[in-house]
């Protein structure tokens, strides 16, 4: 996890969220900010795990349904779900998510590999996991690997 900047030696500031009550994070310094849901233009013939695209302050921004993703069931928008607006290089995408959590921060010695009950795909676009003090997982997720997957690089080839 050299690519995440650190608080500490060894720590990593993640913004928390939950998808299916299961909790996930990503580095505090590939989050650009967090929105409440706002209307979601659906684009025709686009694959189910993109929500659509969103006007964020004049730029449009592709949303993405995270849940889908991982090979979880399509996100259901309710009051408490969010978009995570995450910035990777020069790459901007929304993770529509079912609520924040926390932000925690979490030594990155404590990561583990992800369990082998977790889908190829959504295990590949993971970090690892970490278990808390409290006997919570969460997972963390690369999203750099997640912007350059090749379900995301075959959309925009064809787009």
């Amino acid at each position: 996890m050299a690519d995440v900047a650190t608080q500490a030696v060894g720590a990593v500031k993640l913004v928390c969220f939950r998808l299916h009550a299961q909790e996930y994070g990503a580095a505090i310094t590939e989050v650009k900010e967090t929105i409440p849901v706002r209307p979601i233009t659906r684009v025709f013939l686009t694959p189910p795990w993109l929500a659509g695209i969103i006007n964020l302050r004049g730029d449009v921004v592709a949303v993405l349904d995270l849940a889908q993703l991982l090979g979880l069931p399509a996100s259901t928008v309710t009051d408490d779900s969010r978009i995570i607006i995450a910035r990777v290089g020069g790459v901007v995408a929304g993770m529509l998510v079912d609520e924040l959590a926390e932000l925690r921060t979490v030594q990155s010695a404590a990561l583990r590999p992800p369990p082998p009950t977790l889908s190829a795909e959504g295990s590949a676009l993971l970090r690892g996991v970490v278990t808390l003090e409290d006997g919570a997982a969460v997972r963390v997720l690369d999203l750099p690997a997640l912007f350059e997957s090749e379900r995301l690089r075959a959309f925009q080839r064809r787009a």
